[in-house]
């Protein structure tokens, strides 16, 4: 833990004053026999009352799964918007300032520039690890006389390269930087390691973001999990929308939750698939390099990234082109699919 690490300093003045919107389901506790205080229409169709807003039940559970306290959750619509709110509840638009690494996702830069917050990108090194030095360094930018970093975003298992980043190297900003350091574990099912979680109380400055998009299966439901101190979700549940996970999606994940075996099995399928795709790809002449990967995706550098991907297109296959992004020249990324679609793809690839 960072020596000067102060919560309180990091929150945007207006957001530590604001006083948050009262929901009409804020104002009790527990169950009533009829409900008269949120203008819902009376007749019962499974959904014509608003969801629980701090999804109580929904946290319960994924505490339990993670090992956690539910007051170190946070839920959003999608990981994009506990990312959203961590600027607009840190960052003080036209003053403060981000890091991002590079190449990395994509909604951290949009994110900042939705709040007009300026950003340095720091590119990771050829083997896409962190280059410390200069992400510290870019952390230390002045608006006047006033250091005014207060996020870093860190992608692990990175997307597009898809490899871990090396712990000591996030440890050692975890204990250097005086914001908030954003892991952002999307992908982490399919790595085989825990990741950041078991750390969590180590690390009051630490935010995990997770989601159920990818390995559980569940992307159209749209629901991301962070991760934090009881401290930093209270300041994201202060400014989000009352209502921001919706019934449908809180039912459906509660419900899939429950048993873990089917989606274990299908991460252990789609590890071995990526294994045997990688293999696949690794025997074709236009390919120089098939990277390695911890997540459920492998990036390809080929001969010619545009040409693969619309060979591919033509055949009804959709890749995603990386190749125009700094540090993924000449690439293509690929999405482990069911073995039947991995076979397909290798097919069409060797009439290239």
């Amino acid at each position: 833990m960072p020596t000067t690490f102060n919560l309180d300093q990091l929150i945007r003045a207006n957001i530590r004053k604001m006083k948050p919107y009262s929901s009409a389901r804020d104002e009790f506790s527990g169950t009533a026999q009829v409900y008269l205080d949120a203008n819902e229409n009376p007749f019962n169709n499974g959904l014509n009352r608003y969801p629980d807003p701090h999804q109580k039940d929904l946290k319960k559970r994924i505490a339990q799964l993670k090992k956690i306290k539910p007051e170190q959750i946070f839920l959003g619509n999608g990981s994009d918007e506990p990312i959203d709110l961590l600027f607009r509840a840190f960052c003080e638009p036209g003053v403060d300032h981000a890091v991002f690494i590079a190449p990395s996702y994509g909604m951290y830069e949009v994110a900042a520039n939705t709040n007009n917050i300026a950003f340095t990108q720091v590119q990771l090194t050829p083997d896409f690890q962190l280059d410390n030095e200069a992400i510290l360094q870019a952390a230390k930018r002045k608006n006047g006389a006033t250091v005014s970093t207060k996020l870093i975003f860190l992608c692990s298992p990175n997307n597009p390269s898809g490899n871990l980043l090396d712990k000591a190297a996030v440890k050692r900003l975890l204990d250097n930087f005086n914001g908030l350091v954003v892991v952002d574990e999307a992908y982490i099912d399919f790595s085989g390691e825990k990741g950041w979680l078991p750390e969590l109380e180590e690390h009051p400055n630490l935010v995990i973001l997770q989601t159920l998009s990818k390995a559980w299966g569940m992307a159209g439901i749209r629901l991301g999990m962070a991760f934090a101190s009881a401290q930093i979700t209270a300041v994201l549940d202060k400014i989000k929308p009352p209502y921001n996970i919706n019934e449908l999606t809180q039912q459906t994940a509660l419900k899939a939750l429950q048993d873990v075996k089917p989606v274990q099995q299908q991460i252990s399928q789609i590890v071995e698939e990526r294994g045997k795709l990688a293999d696949g790809l690794r025997s074709l002449e236009f390919v120089l390099r098939v990277f390695p990967s911890k997540a459920n995706f492998l990036l390809v550098k080929t001969t010619d990234a545009r040409k693969v991907y619309d060979h591919c297109l033509a055949q009804g296959i959709i890749l995603r082109d990386r190749s125009k992004i700094p540090g993924c020249e000449g690439c293509v990324r690929v999405t482990v699919g069911t073995p039947e679609e991995n076979l397909r793809l290798l097919e069409v690839l060797m009439g290239l």
